[in-house]
């Protein structure tokens, strides 16, 4: 017979522990936060490749993965926010948000316009395929 330990608390396996442990960060990573390893030239010098963005998935709101609307959205975003989102093509791109447009949609800019392909060769992008909002640069 096992001895309780003390206070109640109940002792749980390392097998059971590591399992919580990984669903836990696999549920922080599907609706919170994520991390996205920044490529190409679009965004220096505010953001250099290579650079590890940390993005905020719940920022804007609560969408739940594949849904096109948020479920619960808390902010709108604004010009300015540097945000993750699929272009038109599927791509997934770190852009800044330069101006919101009717019906949805925003135009996304590279801080670096010489070299940035953005929304000015894709067009509008609707606000649903934003992934979330820049919060840190590492």
């Amino acid at each position: 017979m096992k001895n309780p330990v003390p206070g109640g608390i109940k002792k749980i396996s390392v097998e059971k522990a590591i399992l919580l442990a990984f669903l836990a960060a696999l549920f922080i990573k599907i609706f919170i936060l994520d991390f996205v390893v920044a490529e190409g030239y679009s965004m220096q010098p505010a953001i250099q490749p290579g650079r590890i963005l940390l993005v905020c998935r719940v920022f804007y709101g609560l969408r739940l993965p594949g849904a096109e609307t948020y479920a619960v959205q808390w902010r709108t975003p604004r010009p300015g926010d540097v945000v993750v989102f699929r272009t038109p093509a599927g791509e997934i791109a770190v852009k800044r948000l330069a101006e919101s447009l009717p019906g949805g949609m925003f135009f996304a800019l590279g801080d670096n316009t010489l070299h940035s392909y953005d929304s000015r060769n894709y067009g509008p992008v609707p606000k649903y395929n934003i992934i979330g909002r820049v919060l840190g640069v590492r």
